[in-house]
């Protein structure tokens, strides 16, 4: 007579994890082919769930997603070192019922998300090398150095107006602000009272470190280019009109890869470069710029075709002939469209950029 099985063998069958990732904890929705199995409240680390998933079922094929965020991608390498298919995923592009709109909670969004991974209906975003990450670090540290400066420089210039405190004639209209001279006019600023001059003097004293930190990340940055994975890469794409070194490393890191995009409208689409489009029947229409970005990139490449609109005869002549139709903001996207269109080209070919080339 046979006796009872009583092992479990999940060989061949998928299972399907939504996690809802936080800081201490994590929210799991377990799925099978056919069922939801069980949400529940696990720590926030990988190897429980791994162990979890062995226990209850061994030798099953493990799949597993989480929404981009604060926590990066750590989680995410992590489990895929111990054999379960993960993908991180952008969290607008998780399918939602007006229901779960309504009714927003860690369990619900776990288990969309585990819903939609059984159905194939949810795309990861790409995911770069550790190396790739922590190079972007030490470029978003500049950045983000960069904005504490532009803050502190706006407190002292606040607290100049409050006290009524005028610029010199050679200063009055922006003309070297910032520069040597200013900084000593500043310094030599008195208040009525010691606390006032204490008070910016302090503003100073900021303002003089951060530019320090920020010459220190500049330098690092500088390092960082002559290296054997970008050396090359920037030297092609400084070429370009209106791209410098820190515009060129900002672009390299994010994009890391450039053979990831098929053509130049994909980038263009992955930075925000795209108008939106709305569509119905015979009828289509085209609106602003897409607010679906990735907003350091958009952002430094605008400002770059400024700079490129002075440089490059060819985008000068364009820029105008868009103004004539246009305002000029919405000109200059235009042109960025064109800059990145060069920025693929140059390290699709691996060739550098000539001018006078539209």
């Amino acid at each position: 007579m046979q006796g009872q099985r009583k092992e479990l063998d999940f060989e061949g069958e998928n299972i399907y994890v939504g996690i809802d990732v936080h800081l201490k904890s994590w929210h799991i929705s377990i799925y099978t082919e056919n069922s939801h199995y069980k949400t529940f409240n696990g720590p926030g680390m990988a190897e429980p769930l791994k162990s979890y998933l062995t226990s209850n079922f061994p030798n099953g094929n493990y799949f597993s997603a989480y929404e981009a965020g604060f926590c990066g991608l750590w989680a995410h390498y992590r489990l895929v070192e111990l054999g379960i298919h993960n993908i991180v995923i952008n969290p607008a592009d998780v399918p939602t019922t007006q229901k779960e709109q309504m009714h927003k909670s860690d369990v619900v969004d776990s288990k969309k998300i585990g819903r939609s991974l059984r159905a194939n209906e949810l795309k990861g975003i790409y995911i770069p090398k550790v190396e790739t990450l922590e190079d972007r670090s030490l470029i978003r540290v500049r950045s983000s150095i960069v904005k504490d400066m532009t803050r502190i420089k706006q407190r002292i210039k606040s607290m100049l107006y409050f006290y009524g405190i005028e610029f010199p004639k050679e200063f009055e209209k922006g003309h070297g602000h910032w520069s040597k001279r200013f900084i000593i006019w500043l310094k030599s600023i008195n208040f009525q009272h010691s606390t006032g001059t204490d008070s910016l003097q302090l503003w100073i004293k900021e303002a003089e470190q951060q530019r320090l930190i920020l010459l220190e990340a500049t330098k690092k940055i500088k390092v960082l280019s002559s290296s054997e994975r970008y050396a090359k890469n920037i030297e092609l794409i400084r070429n370009i009109p209106g791209i410098g070194l820190i515009t060129g490393m900002i672009l390299l890191v994010e994009i890391e890869d450039i053979a990831r995009f098929k053509n130049s409208d994909k980038l263009a689409g992955f930075i925000g470069l795209i108008p939106t489009c709305h569509s119905s029947g015979e009828r289509e229409n085209k609106g602003g710029i897409t607010p679906r970005k990735h907003n350091s990139m958009r952002k430094t490449l605008i400002e770059s075709s400024w700079v490129a609109i002075k440089r490059d005869p060819a985008l000068s002549l364009s820029f105008s002939k868009y103004c004539k139709r246009m305002e000029s903001n919405k000109a200059i996207t235009r042109i960025a469209r064109k800059l990145i269109n060069r920025v693929f080209f140059v390290l699709t070919t691996q060739q550098k950029y000539e001018y006078k080339i539209i």
